[in-house]
């Protein structure tokens, strides 16, 4: 992205290219309305060229957008100005409006670059609006949030951000913070002068209880963000592919009677209760695979296995535990993980010296919920998809009024903030002079500061902004 700078005029396409129903081409900073002064002709202007400075901002003006060197219309479109500062950018803005489509919208692009605009890069208009003070940079990561949210809670996490719910908190701790800071410089700058005592321990204190209260909610926020990965392991034919299209209320995985039929990873998103949950069908495993194609998918399945966050071991419930299913157990380990015993709909008279197979699972990884389904007929699959939720969200309820940490820069910023704090309070209260205490003072208004963007370095907003499509 190089140097910023607000000087120049920047353009993008802000709609996906195809075939759509409208396609706008953006353009912000300072010679917008002279750019599209060259380009936009309304049947209504009896100027030539159009007074586009005087079109009426924040509403729409129908026209056509016109090559100036061949004088032919490309497209008819809506235009709409927007003058500074009362924009996205807090810069005039122009957005032209035309039929979706990729030869009309990339040749408006290309006639608003020949008029002297400048492809923008990736996220730069929202780093111009971060620049121009309308979003801090809490709220600027929030936009991008917003664009990927993949569910409804996801969105209202993404949004309460973007409103300004965290910074208002992170900023209020930093301003407690830098007055603690100023009576500490002070007391060093100021030796002989008589400086009134003022209590140090007590706002550290406090600060770090927000600092925790916030950090409480980070792993519950990062998984509305992210959602979580959950790996489908078993041994071949216990219902692993059924079970992922039971989740997904329709057929994606092939299912046979054959053992063996999936032989890669399948991925599938869905929304369980609010969580973006990433179910990953994977081969089934057992000691001796059969063939090379096997072999590899059974591999793939122990890396899905080792990427997963969550394992749901899927086991036949008509048939008795095989050592396979002891050695999956054994992969799985410690990781967070449900034993669902697969098709309870089939006969349970079927026993082993008279104890049902069902119950011989107690046995596999015993710390996990055991549940009794079926993928056929959907019996206790909703049981199943609430104890998933109740797994991975850990049964902790967020108080309404404090803001969900769902960004691991944030989280990080944040453990930072709380390790100085923390170093501070014990340093003052083992009587360390008051020019060391400052150092880990500074260090926690400064990792503060960096969640909303007051002491972002240049290379980090860079990093940042990079992960925004162009034109947002």
């Amino acid at each position: 992205m190089g140097t910023f700078s607000l000087d120049d005029t920047i353009v993008a396409i802000a709609t996906p290219l195809g075939e759509g129903g409208i396609g706008i081409v953006k353009i912000s900073g300072p010679q917008s309305i002279p750019i599209l002064g060259q380009l936009f002709v309304s049947p209504s202007s009896t100027t030539e060229p159009p007074a586009t400075d005087h079109l009426p901002s924040r509403r729409l003006t129908w026209g056509h957008i016109r090559d100036p060197q061949t004088n032919r219309n490309v497209d008819e479109v809506l235009v709409v100005t927007m003058l500074a500062p009362h924009s996205y950018t807090r810069q005039d803005v122009v957005e032209i409006q035309s039929h979706g489509g990729i030869v009309a919208v990339q040749r408006i692009l290309q006639l608003t670059l020949m008029a002297g605009a400048r492809l923008a890069e990736p996220g730069e208009m929202t780093l111009r609006a971060f620049i121009n003070g309308r979003l801090d940079l809490a709220q600027a990561e929030a936009v991008l949030d917003i664009v990927q949210a993949r569910t409804e809670a996801a969105l209202r996490v993404a949004v309460e951000q973007l409103d300004g719910c965290l910074s208002a908190q992170v900023r209020l701790a930093r301003a407690q913070l830098v007055d603690v800071l100023a009576y500490l410089e002070a007391s060093i700058d100021f030796v002989e002068d008589e400086i009134p005592p003022q209590d140090v321990v007590a706002p550290l204190e406090e600060t770090a209880a927000t600092v925790e209260e916030l950090l409480a909610t980070a792993d519950r926020g990062r998984i509305y963000r992210q959602g979580i990965r959950a790996a489908i392991v078993g041994r071949p034919n216990v219902g692993k592919s059924s079970l992922l299209n039971a989740l997904l209320r329709g057929d994606r995985a092939i299912v046979t009677p054959i053992p063996g039929t999936t032989r890669d990873t399948l991925e599938e998103t869905v929304n369980l209760q609010g969580v973006p949950l990433v179910l990953v069908d994977t081969a089934g495993i057992r000691a001796q695979p059969e063939g090379e194609v096997e072999r590899i998918g059974v591999a793939r399945s122990h890396a899905a296995l080792e990427r997963a966050d969550l394992a749901l071991m899927v086991i036949d419930g008509s048939q008795p535990l095989t050592d396979a299913d002891r050695e999956i157990a054994r992969l799985i380990g410690n990781r967070p993980s449900l034993v669902l015993v697969n098709k309870c709909d089939l006969s349970a008279a079927s026993e082993d010296g008279g104890v049902p197979h069902a119950a011989l699972a107690a046995g596999l990884l015993s710390d996990a919920p055991h549940l009794s389904i079926s993928a056929l007929t959907g019996q206790g699959i909703e049981e199943m998809e609430h104890a998933i939720v109740n797994k991975v969200m850990g049964g902790t309820v967020i108080a309404s009024d404090t803001p969900l940490v769902s960004n691991p820069r944030h989280q990080a910023s944040l453990k930072q903030a709380l390790d100085h704090l923390r170093a501070a309070r014990d340093d003052h209260l083992a009587g360390t002079s008051a020019d060391l205490v400052a150092i880990d003072v500074l260090e926690a208004v400064d990792a503060l500061g960096d969640i909303t963007g007051e002491t972002a370095s240049e290379d980090l907003l860079e990093a940042i902004f990079s992960k925004f499509c162009i034109g947002k």
